[in-house]
C-alpha cells in the first residue's frame, strides 16, 4: 500500500465515527428481555461501544414478555427490539399477535446474534427411555401457558421424529420454571430450554438426570418435518451446555439446533435507510478494537460472517446497503428477501380485509376466524402456513 492509499485510509477511518453519528439520533432506544437476560447484557455492551466509538447513547428498555417488548416499538417509543423468536409471530400475526390489537406487521431485520456453540432445544429426562425424537411417542410433554415460542419448539422436536400431540400426554404448566420443576418431579418428560440454562443443572443432578435428543443434520425428512412447524430452526453443532455428553453419541457434542438471539428488528415505516445502515455498520464493525463489545462472552454471533441473510425476516434497506458493500449480499439473498416481502404483503393485505369486515366480532371468534383467513390467504398465494 503506497503513502497516498495509507493517507486516504486514515482519513476514511477518522471520518467513520462522525459519519455514522450523523445518521443516528443522539439516543437510540431498544427494547430487550429483562435485566437478568443475556440479551439485555449484550445490548448494554453494544451501547457502551456506540457511546465510546460514536458518541451515541443506547437506551435499553427491559420487557418481561413478547408483547411488552413490542409495545414501545409499535407506539414509536423505541426504534428497535432485541427480540426472541416470537418476533416471527409478530410478522405472521399469530398467537398473541393475532388479536385485534395487533395483526401481522411489516417487520424489518437489521442484524442478529446468529451463531454460537450452544443449542436452543428441549431437554428430556434421562430416565424417560428416550434416545431419539421418535421415542417421544407416549411420553409426557410440558405445555406452558402463554408461551407459544416454547411450545412451538417442543412441537418441532416431536415432529422431527414423526410424533404429534395426539401421540403424547400434554401436561400444562403456568410458567417455564414450573415446567422445569415438573420434569424434575416426574410430572413431565421434556421441556424447552437453552443447553446453557442453569436449570438444566438441577435436572442433571436429580435422580432423573438429563438427556439431549440429537437431530441428525443428514436426516432431511426429519428436518423438513421440524421446519414445517418451526421455519426458523437451523442445524447447529452443539458443543456448549450442561451435561451435553448425555446424548446418543456419548461425546460432548451433538447435532442440534439454534436460531439467532437476540433478533434485532424494527417496523418498516419507522426505519430510515440511513438509520439502519448506520446501526448495522456500527454493530458489524464494533466488535473488536478499543471500546469493542467483543469483550463480552457470547457476542461473536453479531459479526458479519455469522449473519444468516436468507432466514425468516426481510432485511431493512440500509442494512442491505451495508451487506452489499461488505460483499455479503448477492442475487440469492435479494431473491429470498423479495419473497419474504411478498409474504408480508399477502399477510397484511389479508388482515386489512379481514379486520374491516369483522372488527365488531367477539375476540375469541375474531381470532379463530383470522387464523382461517390467514391460512386461506397464504395457501392461495402458494405459500406455507405454519402456526395454523
Amino acid at each position: 500500500m503506497n503513502l497516498r492509499m495509507l493517507a486516504t485510509a486514515a482519513v476514511v477511518a477518522g471520518m467513520a465515527a462522525p459519519a455514522l453519528a450523523a445518521d443516528l439520533p443522539k439516543t437510540v432506544t431498544l427494547t430487550a428481555y429483562t435485566t437478568t437476560s443475556s440479551g439485555y447484557a449484550q445490548s448494554i455492551a453494544i451501547g457502551a461501544m456506540l457511546k465510546q466509538k460514536h458518541g451515541i447513547e443506547l437506551r435499553v428498555i427491559p420487557g418481561k414478555n413478547d408483547v411488552s417488548r413490542m409495545i414501545p416499538v409499535k407506539k414509536k417509543r423505541a426504534h428497535l427490539c432485541a427480540c426472541g423468536i416470537a418476533a416471527s409471530f409478530t410478522q405472521e400475526g399469530v398467537y398473541l399477535f393475532g388479536s385485534k390489537k395487533w395483526g401481522p406487521m411489516a417487520v424489518r431485520n437489521l442484524y442478529n446474534n446468529a451463531k454460537g456453540p450452544h443449542g436452543l432445544m428441549p431437554v428430556v429426562a434421562g430416565d424417560a427411555g428416550v434416545k431419539s425424537a421418535a421415542d417421544l411417542k407416549g411420553k409426557k410433554m410440558a405445555w406452558i401457558k402463554g408461551a407459544p415460542a416454547l411450545n412451538v419448539n417442543l412441537t418441532a422436536l416431536m415432529a422431527f421424529g414423526g410424533v404429534t400431540w395426539d401421540d403424547v400426554t400434554r401436561v400444562e404448566f403456568p410458567g417455564w420454571k414450573q415446567a422445569v420443576d415438573g420434569v424434575i418431579g416426574g410430572q413431565a418428560d421434556a421441556v424447552m430450554v437453552s443447553t446453557m440454562s442453569p436449570h438444566v443443572n438441577r435436572l442433571m443432578a436429580s435422580p432423573r438426570g438429563n438427556w439431549w435428543v440429537s437431530l441428525p443434520h443428514d436426516d432431511k425428512e426429519g428436518w423438513a418435518r421440524a421446519k414445517a412447524v418451526a421455519p426458523f430452526w437451523n442445524p447447529n453443532k452443539v458443543t456448549l451446555g450442561i451435561g451435553i455428553e448425555n446424548n446418543v453419541s456419548g461425546e460432548p457434542e451433538f447435532d442440534g439446533q439454534m436460531y439467532p438471539y437476540p433478533i434485532v428488528i424494527g417496523l418498516a415505516d419507522d426505519l430510515s435507510d440511513d438509520f439502519t445502515y448506520a446501526m448495522t455498520k456500527a454493530v458489524m464493525e464494533g466488535y473488536e478494537g478499543e471500546g469493542g463489545y467483543g469483550t463480552l462472552k457470547g457476542t461473536a454471533g453479531y459479526q458479519l460472517e455469522a449473519q444468516n441473510l436468507k432466514w425468516v425476516f426481510p432485511y431493512a434497506g440500509g442494512s442491505i446497503r451495508y451487506y452489499k458493500e461488505a460483499g455479503a449480499w448477492g442475487a440469492e439473498e435479494e431473491a429470498h428477501n423479495n419473497a419474504l416481502l411478498k409474504r408480508q404483503d399477502v399477510l397484511i393485505g389479508a388482515w386489512t380485509a379481514y379486520y374491516a369486515a369483522n372488527k365488531d366480532m367477539e375476540d375469541e371468534a375474531f381470532e379463530a376466524g383470522w387464523a382461517e383467513a390467514r391460512k386461506e390467504a397464504l395457501t392461495a398465494a402458494g405459500m406455507d402456513a405454519p402456526f395454523s
